[in-house]
């Protein structure tokens, strides 16, 4: 028989001390959750008969995992991410809090303090002209109602043709594809940027070695990310990913969801001024009327700032 001991009063009382309950001192909530955590993992390791040579691997997983600073993209990876959408969702239900564009996840690769813009901007640095499709995006924000929201600021960021994104890829200027746009008296952002490229986990990470124990792949498909606020109103963290991909279905990080695909046109008529073929893309957002004014706010995960 395996001994399990995990769940005997020594041992929980040996928890409680370990999260800290026997002072008065820190956080009494993070207590709680480390004491959970505690019991959690015990109690897996005995379930699942975990050894130590397996248990210390594990330790040894998460050192890489963290000092290749891609934590963000295994959560996401394993759909943890695309659970708290779900959780909100359904928290959302319980309340009657329903309509609008729906919320997806956020991913690891935004950078705060992007160019500031009104009505329209450019997004793309040019150093990719010649191989990249000329992409013209643009739509409207609306209020819950069906009416144009002047003055909602549209906070966008997407990766370029070999799926990288500036900041995290050296090679590319300062906020290369990402710009902010406050939206005009009838609520339109426009953008000239570039079709982007889906992209796929590093090969020789730890988030893509563990997908491959799980037999899975780490590919996405080609998407454009976007922070969506307006006074009174509802923040929206969501993404468009582009029709036609070939992992628009399939993709790793469960961000695809029903009313965020995006149809991509493609057109060689010079009817926008430029030669050759480029992409059009329409994508109206509608938000949601916020019940208070901490849901105007995007959530406080620490995040990229680009330094001056």
């Amino acid at each position: 028989m395996t001994v399990k001991i995990s769940q005997t009063a020594d041992v929980q009382k040996f928890f409680e001390q370990a999260a800290g309950f026997g002072n008065d001192e820190g956080s009494p909530r993070l207590k709680r959750i480390v004491q959970r955590v505690l019991q959690d993992t015990a109690r897996l390791i005995e379930d699942l008969e975990v050894s130590e040579d397996e248990f210390w691997h594990a330790v040894d997983y998460l050192n890489r995992l963290g000092g290749r600073g891609e934590a963000g993209l295994l959560v996401a990876g394993l759909g943890i991410e695309h659970f708290l959408d779900l959780l909100q969702d359904a928290k959302d239900a319980e309340v009657g809090l329903t309509g609008g564009t729906p919320r997806t996840i956020e991913g690891p690769l935004y950078v705060a303090g992007a160019p500031l813009a009104e009505g329209q901007v450019r997004m793309d640095d040019g150093s990719e002209e010649g191989v990249a499709t000329l992409m013209f995006l643009e739509g409207q924000v609306l209020d819950p109602h069906g009416q144009p929201l002047a003055g909602a600021t549209v906070d966008l960021w997407h990766a370029n043709t070999r799926g990288t994104y500036s900041f995290f890829d050296q090679s590319q200027s300062e906020y290369n594809l990402r710009r902010r746009i406050i939206t005009d008296a009838e609520g339109r952002y426009r953008a000239r940027s570039i079709v982007p490229s889906g992209y796929g986990c590093d090969p020789q990470g730890p988030t893509q070695e563990c997908l491959d124990l799980l037999g899975r792949h780490g590919q996405r498909p080609a998407h454009v990310h976007f922070f969506i606020s307006a006074p009174g109103h509802r923040h929206l963290t969501t993404q468009i990913n582009l029709s036609g991909d070939k992992y628009l279905w399939d993709d790793f990080a469960y961000a695809t969801r029903d009313g965020l695909v995006g149809e991509v046109v493609f057109r060689e008529d010079g009817a926008r001024g430029v030669a050759g073929r480029y992409a059009e893309l329409t994508f109206d957002f509608q938000l949601q009327q916020a019940p208070d004014t901490d849901a105007e706010q995007r959530s406080a995960r620490p995040r990229a700032l680009q330094q001056a």
